[in-house]
This record gives C-alpha cells, sequence and structure tokens, in this order.
C-alpha cells in the first residue's frame, strides 16, 4: 500500500452518521426503515412491560379481595358491570350472565352453568387479544430485519464493487466505504432483529402466564357458583 493510500484511508470518516451520508439511495432507504422498525420494537417492547406489570399487580389484588370473604353480590356491587381491571372484568362477566340467568320467582333458568362458562370466556379472550396485540410487529420484525439488512449489505457491496471496475483500482479508499456502509446495514438489521426476537419470547410467555391464571380464576369462580347452584 502506498503512503499515499494511507494517507488518503486516514482522512475517510468512517462514523455511522458519514457512511449513512455517503451511502446510496437504497441503502440509504434499508438503513432508515430497519431505524424505523427498530423504534417501533421498542416501542412496543416499553409499552408491553408496563401492560403486564399492572395487569399482574391488578390480578394480584383483585384476587386478594376476591378471596377476602366478601359476599360475591357486594363484590360486584363495589366494581360495578365496567371495570378497569382485566380480572374484575371477567367476574363482572360471569356475575352479570349470574344475575340474568335468574327468573323472576327467583329460580334458575337451565344451563345456566353453561352460560356463565361462556362468558367468561369469551372475557378471557378478549382480555387475550388486548395483551397480545402488538407482538405480531416484534415477530417480524425479528424475522424480516436481518434480510432486508442483509438486502442493504448485498447492494452496498456490489455499488463498491462498480466503484473498483469504474476506478480500475482495487486500494483502500476505493474499497472502504461500500463495505463499510454494507457492514452498517448489516449491522442495523441485526440491532433490530435480536431485541425484537428477545421480548417477543418473553413477552408471548408473560401474556401466557397472565392468560392462564385469568383461566385458573374463571374456573375456581365458576366452581363457587357451581356450588352455589346445586345447594
Amino acid at each position: 500500500m502506498t503512503a499515499g493510500t494511507i494517507a488518503l484511508a486516514v482522512e475517510m470518516e468512517f462514523s455511522m452518521w458519514a457512511l449513512f451520508a455517503q451511502s446510496t439511495l437504497v441503502v440509504k432507504l434499508v438503513m432508515l426503515m430497519l431505524v424505523v422498525a427498530s423504534f417501533w420494537a421498542w416501542s412496543i417492547i416499553v409499552q408491553k412491560l408496563i401492560m403486564y406489570r399492572k395487569a399482574r399487580r391488578e390480578a394480584e389484588t383483585f384476587d386478594t379481595q376476591f378471596w377476602s370473604g366478601e359476599p360475591l353480590d357486594e363484590l360486584f356491587e363495589e366494581i360495578g358491570t365496567d371495570p378497569s381491571g382485566q380480572s374484575q372484568r371477567i367476574f363482572a362477566s360471569g356475575m352479570t350472565e349470574w344475575r340474568r340467568s335468574h327468573r323472576g320467582d327467583g329460580g334458575m333458568i337451565a344451563g345456566a352453568t353453561a352460560r356463565i362458562d361462556r362468558s367468561m370466556d369469551v372475557a378471557i379472550v378478549k382480555e387475550s387479544e388486548s395483551l397480545q396485540s402488538g407482538l405480531t410487529v416484534l415477530a417480524t420484525v425479528g424475522a424480516i430485519a436481518p434480510f432486508v439488512g442483509l438486502f442493504g449489505t448485498v447492494w452496498g457491496i456490489m455499488h463498491a464493487f462498480i466503484g473498483i471496475a469504474e476506478a480500475q483500482n482495487t486500494n483502500l479508499a476505493v474499497v472502504a466505504p461500500g463495505i463499510a456502509e454494507a457492514l452498517l446495514a448489516t449491522a442495523l438489521g441485526l440491532l433490530a432483529a435480536i431485541p425484537a426476537v428477545i421480548f417477543y419470547n418473553k413477552l408471548s410467555a408473560d401474556a401466557d402466564r397472565i392468560v392462564a391464571g385469568y383461566e385458573a380464576f374463571a374456573d375456581e369462580f365458576a366452581t363457587i357458583l357451581s356450588r352455589q347452584l346445586d345447594s
């Protein structure tokens, strides 16, 4: 390598912004897409972490209240027909159907247990959809971002080879910029994909555990109501 080539390589700037600025339009678009996808994924991650923490805290609070010995009718009157908590909404759906199943003479309409179970199942499905909304975005970013970054890499390397052919020179000053911008696209793809995959797996498991808790509560509540029907 000649002294002139070394001096030129030293003068070149290889910061992320400089690599972005000197890259081709296609690679710039790829990088912008990956940055937007990364911010989108992180916004969902933070939102879900806050939501799940709040849901677990609400479930623990209501579970303590439910098993405190307070009569179910009084508890239902206290929280209302449209409460804010997820566990409370499941309980309210069961109690609403329980009251609707009473006849005017005080008896119960046939099939009350099945209707109560279905009402709570519908409420659980709605809460599950709310908990899992947005997770598909994380799965998509985790699956696609590396390939988008790879596309930017391939395009950048192709552009570097074109530059070599046009300049008929393989020194560092010609090769380095195209290779560097290509590797930056790969790095951004991995930067977007790795957290998305990690938190998708974690948040999916957390959502499943929360929903399993709702289902366990619904089964216990249905058992209590069934016992009252039999008595």
